[in-house]
């Protein structure tokens, strides 16, 4: 697990809001809907499933965005193992993760193993179902050195512009350079430094509309 642990204040005493980013974790209208528009709608989930899809994620934060994953992926009844990547440099404590997933009981069950060995000091959880790893760190740093490859992109980082340093065009490029061919990326940032940066990393990228008062988020595809 990572050295520096997350601190956050809570609004409403239940939207985790980042002390270091000054950002909320999720939407502050719903945030399990949120994960389902940007992140599954947006690297078209669950219709590409399939045993061995990979998911890597920039920003593991709650942990809403894996539980909505393999909701989607039980329900539909996929056969095989769905691996889930996340890179991650301040993990929150289980206690404030289970406090973030309250409003979303279902989340929070299906979640729960991982959480429990997470906070046991494990990078990995394995079951039927989920073959899962946290990689801790600044992933500008640690993305270089990892050998897998993504089919699907969750660039979940706080806003552009209170986390610059995870929407950089470095970042981005390996984010290009371990995507399979096929493969997707979204994100609810429409921000035009992230999508030039999704391009020149070899991404055909578009603006669609975006999650509750935001207007427009990013998909990407990166060419068969």
């Amino acid at each position: 697990m990572g050295d520096q642990w997350a601190e956050v204040d809570w609004r409403d005493d239940r939207v985790p809001i980042s002390r270091r980013f000054d950002d909320p974790y999720y939407s502050l209208d719903n945030g399990l809907e949120e994960t389902r528009h940007v992140f599954l709608d947006g690297n078209d989930l669950p219709q590409r499933f399939r045993d061995g899809f990979h998911i890597a994620e920039l920003g593991f934060g709650t942990g809403l965005n894996l539980a909505a994953s393999l909701m989607a992926w039980r329900d539909a009844d996929v056969p095989g193992v769905l691996h889930y990547t996340t890179f991650e440099a301040f993990p929150l404590p289980k206690s404030d993760a289970l406090k973030a997933l309250a409003p979303f009981p279902e989340a929070k069950a299906i979640l729960s193993p991982v959480l429990d060995a997470l906070a046991e000091g494990q990078s990995q959880h394995s079951d039927d179902h989920l073959h899962f790893s946290l990689v801790t760190g600044d992933a500008n740093e640690t993305l270089s050195g990892w050998t897998g490859a993504a089919d699907a992109w969750f660039l979940d980082g706080f806003s552009p512009a209170k986390n610059p340093e995870l929407w950089s065009e470095g970042l981005m490029a390996e984010v290009g350079a371990h995507t399979n061919a096929g493969g997707t990326a979204a994100t609810y940032t429409a921000a035009g430094h992230v999508q030039r940066a999704l391009e020149a990393a070899g991404f055909d990228v578009a603006r669609t509309p975006g999650f509750g008062r935001k207007r427009h988020m990013t998909i990407a595809r990166r060419p068969a």
